[in-house]
């Protein structure tokens, strides 16, 4: 999978996507990411991305030709067009049913955006979706783009050492993941539940459901509800 992340900071970007299991990742070229300075697509001699916007209000906007140039460069670059995601408050929220499904995509292009947002026009011509990862705004787009770019990177085959790695975790099947322990078997006077200790795998998966369960329950009950009207808990 290739991922090209359109931002005002590629040094930021690359800092975060460098770092540990991605890292190692793009050393295998299992994933290939790219992080392309906005600011290089500028058309005037001051490298500017952001103008006032029509109609009055506070704060800049983003420009629809510089985003519309590094795009296309992009895309020169695949081949095939990439699937284009602006990073946004006004996009549906990030699940991980979601990034199974992008997981499976060759190329996917990431726009951070800035200051009050993006050109409507850039927007409805040239993105995809729009995604959050949740209601509230934060100052730019860099962090929602880095965690849609490491939590999709996760999931390309090769990128962890084993598909358990992430299919045992929270919100794959729509539980939450259960408690875990590991040594001493007592902390503070605190011991490990007996069964994790008993060596009997189906008991330890019979437990671990059941935790699943009760820690999706009482934790988020809207996920719990959801998946009893879908009769599977």
């Amino acid at each position: 999978m290739r991922i090209d992340i359109i931002t005002l900071f590629p040094e930021m970007c690359e800092a975060v996507m460098s770092e540990s299991i991605i890292g190692r990742a793009r050393n295998k070229g299992v994933i290939d990411v790219r992080c392309h300075q906005l600011r290089d697509y500028a058309l005037d001699k001051h490298k500017r991305v952001d103008d006032t916007t029509y109609g009055g209000g506070m704060g800049m906007l983003m420009k629809a030709e510089p985003i519309a140039l590094c795009f296309e460069e992009i895309w020169k670059q695949t081949g095939d067009r990439p699937h284009f995601i602006y990073m946004s408050p006004k996009g549906q929220t990030l699940t991980q049913n979601r990034l199974r499904e992008l997981s499976k995509l060759d190329n996917i292009t990431i726009l951070c955006g800035h200051y009050e947002g993006v050109d409507q026009r850039l927007i409805d011509e040239f993105v995809d979706e729009e995604i959050s990862i949740g209601d509230y705004v934060l100052t730019g787009g860099e962090l929602p783009a880095l965690v849609l770019a490491d939590s999709v990177s996760r999931l390309v085959p090769g990128v962890l050492s084993d598909d358990l790695c992430f299919s045992d975790e929270s919100h794959f099947n729509g539980l939450l993941e259960y408690p875990q322990y590991t040594k001493p078997a007592v902390w503070r006077g605190i011991e490990v539940p007996e069964v994790l200790l008993s060596g009997h795998h189906a008991n330890i998966e019979k437990w671990r459901h059941e935790k699943s369960l009760e820690e999706t329950e009482k934790k988020r009950p809207d996920l719990f509800d959801r998946l009893k009207g879908e009769g599977i808990v």
